[in-house]
This record gives C-alpha cells, sequence and structure tokens, in this order.
C-alpha cells in the first residue's frame, strides 16, 4: 500500500511566473463527503499548496471518484497521493477503496513518498484469524505521512502532509510525530520542511511542542481559534488538533483558522509563507 498516485493538471506558466510566496491551505476534508462546498472554499482561497487529510479513492460514500484527481482537476494543480487503508466496506466490485492523503501544487511536487509509521495502533491491526473481508475487519493499512517536495522558482520547500492516530493516546501520537520530525532531520538538510496535517492532539505543549523546537519547527500559524473541528452533538467537544509547523528561512503569515466553513467537520487553516 505504499503506492502514490499522480496527476498533472498545472499549467506550465507557474514554473517561470514569479513569486516569493507560498499560499497554503492545510485540512481534513472528511473524505471530500461535501466535495462541491470543499471545492468551493478551496476554490475562493487562491492558494498555491493544498495539504489535505481523509481523502477517498473510489469509496462508495463518496460516489466512487478520485478525490484528490477532482479537486487538482479542477483548481489546475499537480497532487500526489498516499494510501492509508484499504477501506474494506466502500469498494465497489472491480475497483478497491482507499483513503488517504493528498498534496497538491501549482508546481511539479518531486520525490514523492511514503512514511508509514513504525508505531501503530492495534485497533486497525489485521487479525491473523479473521479473514480479510468488510463482514470482519473494516479496513487494512496504517497511519502515514505523505512526503512531498516542490521547488518554487529557484527555492524548495519539503512538505510533510501528517495524519496521525486517532485510536491510541498521546503517547502513540508522539512517536509518530517523532518518526516525521526524525526523517526530516535525516534527508531534508539543505531545505525548509513543512509539517502540517491531522495531529488528533494538542500540539501545543508537552513533549510535542518541546520535541518541535528542539528540531527548529515553529509554529506557521497561531490559532485565534479555541478549536479546529466542529462540535457534533453532545458527547463530542471540538478540539484544537490541526496545525502546521515551518523550519528554515520561511516566514509564515497571515494565518487563520476558517471556522465558518462546515464543509467537514474540521476547519481548513490557512497562511502564507514567504520564501526566504
Amino acid at each position: 500500500m505504499n503506492e502514490i498516485l499522480t496527476g498533472s493538471y498545472a499549467s506550465p506558466r507557474w514554473d517561470w511566473w514569479p513569486r516569493d510566496a507560498v499560499r497554503v491551505v492545510n485540512w481534513n476534508i472528511e473524505r471530500g463527503m461535501r466535495l462541491a462546498a470543499v471545492i468551493e472554499f478551496l476554490e475562493s482561497q487562491k492558494a498555491d499548496l493544498l495539504i489535505l487529510q481523509e481523502v477517498d479513492l473510489h469509496a462508495r460514500r463518496t460516489n466512487f471518484l478520485n478525490i484528490a484527481d477532482e479537486i487538482a482537476r479542477r483548481l489546475e494543480m499537480n497532487y500526489a497521493f498516499g494510501l492509508e487503508f484499504q477501506e474494506l466496506t466502500q469498494g465497489g466490485r472491480t475497483s478497491p477503496a482507499y483513503q488517504g492523503q493528498a498534496t497538491l501544487s501549482r508546481w511539479k511536487l518531486c520525490n514523492p513518498r511514503v512514511i508509514r509509521f513504525r508505531r501503530q495502533s492495534d485497533f486497525w491491526r489485521p487479525r491473523w484469524y479473521l479473514p480479510q473481508i468488510s463482514l470482519f475487519q473494516e479496513r487494512l493499512g496504517g497511519r502515514i505521512a505523505l512526503v512531498t517536495e516542490l521547488q518554487v522558482q529557484r527555492k524548495r520547500l519539503a512538505v510533510y502532509n501528517l495524519h496521525l492516530e486517532s485510536k491510541g493516546d498521546e503517547e502513540l501520537r508522539l512517536a509518530q510525530l517523532e518518526e516525521a520530525i526524525g526523517d526530516a532531520a535525516a534527508h531534508i538538510q539543505d531545505m525548509p520542511a513543512l509539517l502540517a496535517g491531522d495531529l488528533n492532539f494538542d500540539a501545543s505543549h508537552g513533549g510535542s511542542a518541546g520535541a518541535l523546537q528542539h528540531m527548529g519547527f515553529r509554529s506557521a500559524i497561531e490559532l485565534p481559534s479555541p478549536h479546529t473541528t466542529t462540535p457534533r452533538g453532545l458527547f463530542r467537544r471540538p478540539r484544537k488538533i490541526d496545525w502546521a509547523y515551518i523550519s528554515g528561512p520561511v516566514d509564515p503569515t497571515q494565518g487563520r483558522v476558517h471556522d465558518t466553513v462546515r464543509a467537514s467537520d474540521h476547519y481548513p487553516i490557512s497562511f502564507t509563507l514567504k520564501m526566504g
């Protein structure tokens, strides 16, 4: 499941168009269940880089569409899509269904790869004594980081698109975050790195904050809202779990949480990176 799907719909003019800033949106789009509203918001932002989590591929619940391709085609962007889970209850007769992460850019996405975290929750782990069919198991796979690189004029940027575990404790999520940070330290030494995604916990304090600061990462957005997820019912309180961190000679500005957008159970966050 480490296959990466790609598509190219961006105009070649972006390769030579003078730019010294990159407009970014990070968003868990809840599989693309409300795709028209998702695309409408993304179009309104005129973003250069989209970092999306919970993106469906050929799932029944989203009309068997390739959601990443639909968004990229509509917005005229390039994309890379990493497979997180095979959704055993969502596939059709001729095609399996998946959920994953998609990174979209106006520029070419280079060197795409998937980090499938070493530590995973037992919640999704296949049981050897059960057949791998939807009657007994809903999904196969595990949490990932989708890593890509892009070049804006002569300036390069590494992008880590993260979706950390929801069915586990903060120790597990911290281990997954530290693996991504360690990968950036080992492989991304000559360019800025952006870590963004649905972290499924508040990364502004505790061990996560210390680990990020130790490796030179700083928040790309000072969240003005106390939460980045929508309230759902009496027992699901809104949480502050969607984050973006940047390292290197890049200045983040204009950060905000779009807490009036209802196209997902998460609010999009946006910011601009001034490339040094």
